[in-house]
């Protein structure tokens, strides 16, 4: 996935599934049973709105060195996984560009959007992900994934060509990211006490993943989920809310707490590689997507891995006492993501030593 020898290698995939918009648009009386969730009546959300993840301004820390911002951002990787970013640099017209883009595209016949289908064994395209089994409970919603970044890497017959600007729009959004990817983990490498270019060295030319998320509403939104909880595998995570329509939650000290995104900001999260090379002083968070009952609801999130040759394992500088994490290559790694269902963070517990 780092050369295009890479990027033509069996890694696995997902199960096809019913389309889950095709599904809504039929006004359903009775949920198809793969989709309920009992679970979820004893989940306990926070109602009150004042418990928010916290909120970083890259401007003051990449133009005025701001220890203080500084300070906030290592708090908001050790104490929440997540945060919100603000003045991150990335342009307002690019991000509408996509938006559009991406809204246009969930709009189109089904057998439109169908020509973008997952293969077997592959991870990109049209479709649902982590499915490895004919009877596990199945998420309310589609999407589609395509390797962005490196270049070298795109399967190109996967990006869609209507709208006719989807492509253009995807390149420079996904490069344009990049630079906000570089400066997040030169910032982290400074609060971790690594030289500042250390962690930006690892991810420098690494994967970059985008999942285009469409949750269509569901008069029962109460027994489906949108998204299964988990913690995301990569590294780092940017995500843009597409419409006003909220459904991210995070697991804070076993209560869901919904997030507020702030106009035009990106929220960012911590991922199982960070936490893992951090020895377990950065953390990833579970969390989940939940569908409102009237309005659909879309997001882009954008993962970002190291470079193939990285090896996944506790950074030498980082380990005090003992490593806390196994040592693996990032191609075994990436064989175990994808060939898992969601489920929390049980992929870091088999990480553990």
């Amino acid at each position: 996935m780092g050369t295009e020898v890479d990027s033509k290698m069996d890694y696995g995939g997902s199960l096809p599934v019913e389309n889950v918009q095709a599904l809504a648009s039929n006004n359903l009386d009775d949920i198809p049973s793969r989709y309920i969730r009992p679970e979820l009546e004893s989940d306990e959300v926070l109602i009150n709105s004042s418990l928010q993840i916290p909120v970083i301004d890259m401007s003051k820390l990449v133009h005025n060195d701001d220890y203080e911002e500084l300070a906030k951002l290592h708090s908001a990787c050790k104490d929440w996984g997540f945060f919100q970013l603000i003045n991150h640099g990335l342009s307002e017209a690019v991000i509408e560009k996509m938006k559009i883009d991406i809204q246009e595209f969930f709009k189109l016949p089904l057998e439109e959007k169908m020509a973008y289908a997952q293969l077997p064994n592959t991870i990109e395209g049209y479709g649902q992900a982590f499915v490895v089994s004919e009877d596990q409970k199945l998420d309310w919603g589609d999407m589609l994934f395509l390797l962005s970044q490196p270049a070298s890497i795109r399967n190109i017959n996967l990006w869609p060509t209507n709208p006719a600007s989807f492509r253009a729009s995807l390149e420079e959004y996904s490069r344009t990211l990049e630079n906000v990817k570089m400066n997040l983990f030169r910032l982290m490498a400074k609060n971790l006490g690594l030289e500042s270019g250390h962690l930006a060295s690892l991810f420098q030319d690494g994967i970059q993943g985008v999942r285009m998320n469409y949750y269509p509403p569901c008069a029962q939104a109460n027994k489906v989920v949108g998204l299964t909880k988990h913690s995301d595998a990569t590294g780092l995570t940017l995500l843009v809310q597409v419409n006003q329509v909220e459904g991210l939650q995070i697991n804070k000290n076993g209560k869901w707490v919904p997030i507020k995104p702030l106009p035009d900001a990106l929220i960012v999260n911590i991922g199982d590689i960070m936490e893992i090379m951090s020895n377990g002083e950065y953390k990833s968070i579970e969390h989940r997507a939940v569908v409102n009952p009237e309005k659909e609801r879309l997001s882009i999130a954008a993962f970002h891995s190291p470079n193939m040759k990285t090896m996944i394992g506790p950074l030498t500088y980082l380990v005090k006492d003992k490593e806390n994490y196994k040592t693996i290559t990032l191609e075994e790694f990436v064989r175990q993501v994808i060939n898992s269902k969601l489920d929390g963070k049980s992929l870091l517990t088999h990480m553990k030593l």
